[in-house]
This record gives structure tokens, sequence and C-alpha cells, in this order.
């Protein structure tokens, strides 16, 4: 074997650990988690199923940890993983995998799916196999702050703004304040009147806040490449901010892998517990109108229906706050077939969208039609969601298909509502 294959091998050798170990001994192949993955449902294409988007490192597995296959590779039975094959994998293991875990949900014998892709997606990265747009978000990410670039007197302007809006002044690096709020660049850019939502809703309800100049950023990049150093690197940014200003809680906003980084990853990845509580927003918004703080003056006539983001649903947890909420301030609320954990996906999750080559972006055309159904068939004009990275990738399905289907954000759509 050449040492560039032999360097191959050893690189996905090394993030082969004993749960990807027990999850290829236990395959059945049922094939169950082709019907989860909306990327084989919508395209009828078995290179989608998800368990084979993880062939090269169960080839390793075998080829490096079982007499059969150590056998099959002295003689010459089974080839060595290449280069090249890596890089024709790219499309199987971020392209069409938004680590939305819906193929974990229904596997019979318990296989993490999304794990064994993360670790694949570790050994990728490690091995210079990571598609462009990735690479270059984790980049800004690291180097400046965000996967968009955004540096601290942008941010401060748009939180100026945001103030000015709402008649609340935006507190900066406050010290002792209850809530130290992240956002995602996605809200900043595109969303920004969820900063403005906030505002009004806390004002309300007398709840202290602040954002940290050096630590606004909740987009974790590092676990969307595949690179738990990198993602550590991100998340002890948040921490050390969080104690410098010795906040009770760290706020997710509606950002699917920002919430499952910093709350289920960031002690992992940090090595200790957190001296501070991380709640999702909507999380906050729900104790809030349990208290009866979070009351509404009118209600959003409009038949609607609600898509709940996998990262923040069915992977972290928060599950009955959305039907909750969205009930308070909708009249016509339509819950749908597919909801709370078995909702589809976007198809942008798991640093999908960030990829902008031109079959990625045919792919996530195409496997939104699984969304354009759901409209359809509730018979509505309106869908409402709470992550800024699906509203961007959804905004984008919709302007494909032409249709005429309003998007909001729920947080917005109770602070709009919301009784003066």
């Amino acid at each position: 074997m050449s040492a560039s294959l032999d360097k191959v091998s050893q690189t996905l050798k090394g993030v082969i650990d004993a749960p990807i170990a027990s999850y290829f001994e236990s395959c059945v192949h049922c094939g169950l988690c082709a019907e989860a993955c909306l990327f084989y449902t919508e395209t009828g294409d078995p290179k989608y199923t998800p368990i084979h988007k993880l062939e090269p490192l169960r080839r390793v597995y075998e080829q490096e940890f079982t007499l059969l296959g150590r056998l099959k590779k002295l003689v010459g039975l089974s080839r060595p993983i290449t280069d090249d094959e890596l890089d024709q994998w790219q499309e199987l293991v971020y392209d069409s995998c938004t680590l939305c875990g819906r193929c974990s949900l229904v596997c019979p014998v318990g296989n993490d799916i999304v794990y064994m892709v993360r670790k694949f997606r570790e050994g990728m990265a490690v091995s210079g196999h990571v598609p462009d747009g990735i690479r270059s978000a984790t980049k800004r990410t690291v180097e400046i702050g965000g996967p968009m670039g955004l540096k601290w007197p942008a941010v401060a302007n748009v939180l100026r703004k945001a103030g000015e809006a709402t008649g609340v002044t935006i507190p900066v690096d406050q010290e002792g304040a209850d809530y130290l709020v992240l956002l995602s660049s996605m809200e900043i850019v595109n969303y920004p009147e969820y900063i403005e939502a906030l505002a009004r809703i806390f004002n309300k309800a007398g709840i202290s806040f602040t954002v940290a100049s050096d630590a606004f950023e909740a987009t974790n990049a590092g676990i969307q490449i595949g690179s738990s150093d990198l993602a550590k690197v991100i998340v002890s940014r948040i921490v050390d901010a969080a104690e410098r200003l010795k906040v009770k809680y760290v706020l997710s906003p509606e950002c699917g892998h920002a919430y499952m980084a910093i709350r289920w990853e960031g002690p992992n990845l940090i090595g200790r517990p957190f001296g501070f509580e991380v709640v999702h927003v909507l999380e906050l918004l729900d104790e809030l109108r349990q208290k009866g703080v979070l009351k509404m003056k009118d209600t959003f006539k409009d038949p609607l229906i609600l898509h709940d983001p996998c990262q923040i649903v069915r992977r972290g947890g928060v599950l009955q706050a959305p039907d909750a909420l969205i009930r308070q301030v909708a009249e016509n609320y339509i819950p749908i077939a597919d909801q709370q954990k078995w909702n589809w996906c976007c198809g942008g999750g798991g640093g999908a969208s960030a990829i902008h080559t031109e079959e990625a972006e045919a792919l996530r055309a195409r496997v939104f039609q699984i969304k354009k159904r759901q409209i359809e068939e509730a018979g509505v004009g309106t869908m409402v969601t709470f992550c800024a990275n699906c509203r961007i990738v959804m905004e984008e399905g919709l302007d494909h298909y032409e249709m005429n289907t309003k998007l909001l954000g729920l947080t917005e759509l109770l602070a709009e509502h919301l009784e003066d």
C-alpha cells in the first residue's frame, strides 16, 4: 500500500471509536433509515440511504478491526480507501446530510447514524475533503468571529438601530445581567427584526440581558465541518464571556446547530460543566407564557402551519414549547401530520446551506418538495418557524417553486401581537 493510501485509511481509522464499532456490528441492513431521509424519499436514489453514506468508514472498520477484513485486505480482496474516493463522497457526507437525526430516530437497533456521520466528517476534515463553502465559513468563524465574517462594529450598528426602533437600549458587556443573549449571523444580517422582538419582550417582562462584544455569535461551524477542536474554540468564547459577565443564563437564538453546540455539546467540548444554564429562546418564552407575562393583544388571523427545526426539536428536545406558543398567538393554527420530533428537515441544516455549488443548490431545491407538499396539503399561505437557517433555506425553496407563501419567525410573531 502506498504511503498516501495508508494515510487516508489511518486518518479514518483514528475516528473509529467503541460506539462506531458497535453500530457497524449491530446494523441489520433493514433500510428503514432510507425512508426517514428526505434526500432518499425525494430523489429515490439509493445512494442517499443514510447508512450507505458511511460506506468508506465501514470499509476501514472492517479492514482494520475485523479478522475477516484483515484477511481480505491481506490477499487483495478488499481495496483501500483513496483520496479520489473521499472527494466523490463529499456529496453524501455534506451536501446530502443535514444531521437532522430522523434516520437515528427510526433505527430499530438504536444506532445513532448522526453520530456516525459526525465522526466520518472528522476524518474528512482532517484529510482535507471538505466542501469549500463550509471550509470558508469555518475559517471566518475562527478568525473573525462568525461564518459571515461580521465584525463587532457592524453588529453594534444593528443593535443600535434595533434600540431606536423599539425604544429599548440593548446593553453590551453589562456585568451581572440575567441573560447573555447570543445571535446568529443570519439573524443579524437577514432578520434583525428578531433582535427587535427580543428587546420588546424582555422590556415587557422586566428581564435584564446583555450582548457580549467578543462573543455575540452563536453559530458553531466547527460542529458542521466535523472538527471538535474548532467547535471547542467557538464554544469557549461564549463560556469565557458568560463567566466574565457573571450571567445566570445563556440564551440560544433561533438557530438549530447553535443550540445543540452550546447546550448539549458544549460541556463535553470544554471538558467541564458550565457555571450558568443554557436555555433556548422558546423555552424562555414559554416560561413567560406560563407565568402570564406573555399576553397577546390580538391574534394572527390567517391559517398557518409550523415547521419544527430538527436540531432544536428532534435533536434538542424543545418539544412542547413551540406548539404552546403558536397556539397563544395564532387563531387558525393547523398542526401537520409530521410534526415535532417527526418533522421533515428544511434541507439545509448541518452546514449544507453553506455549500453553493450548482449541484448542491439543485439538490436542496429538489428535496424542498417535501416542505412544498406540507404547505399545499394544509392549504395555507403562511408557515412559521424558529430557526434563521431554516428560514433562509425555505425562502430559497419558496422562490424556486414560485410559491406565494409567507414565512414568519415565531419570536417576531409573538412580539408583534404582544400586549402593550
